[in-house]
């Protein structure tokens, strides 16, 4: 089964590689038996489903995660395998998805108003007035 990740992106059943094992948790005697634990793992250096500048991106974006190219989620939280299965192909989607996704846009440095600095002066002066009139008469 294909990933689609955005309508502009799939990646092909091909390029995943799956893995099962005994997960922790809730199941009773059943967990014992099951491999309902999943690993799922995608090359991104090796797979033709991303251009350069993609592959670029998401590896300069996820390269903590990146082992040798290859980038693991894992999903154990639900009982079945097919569950979990699906769980961990919504998780790679979404890393995917926000690693490609666009940059914010970065802050133009502006400066105060010159009426915003006048009322914050004139705030200043009257905490400061109200802190004088607080004060004891000076024996002079």
């Amino acid at each position: 089964m294909d990933l689609e990740v955005s309508p502009a992106l799939t990646i092909p059943a091909s390029e995943l590689r799956w893995r099962f094992s005994r997960s922790s948790g809730p199941g009773g005697q059943h967990v014992n038996t099951s491999d309902s634990r999943v690993e799922l793992s995608w090359n991104i250096a090796g797979s033709a489903a991303l251009s350069d500048g993609q592959r670029t991106i998401l590896a300069m974006r996820l390269g903590r995660r990146l082992i040798t190219g290859v980038i693991t989620v894992t999903a154990s939280e639900q009982r079945s395998q097919l569950r979990n299965r699906e769980i961990a192909l919504g998780k790679l989607a979404e890393l995917i998805t926000a690693g490609l996704a666009p940059g914010a846009v970065q802050r133009r440095p502006t400066k105060p108003t010159r009426g915003s600095n006048r009322g914050r002066l004139a705030a200043k002066e009257q905490r400061s007035a109200t802190k004088r009139q607080r004060q004891r008469p000076s024996a002079e």
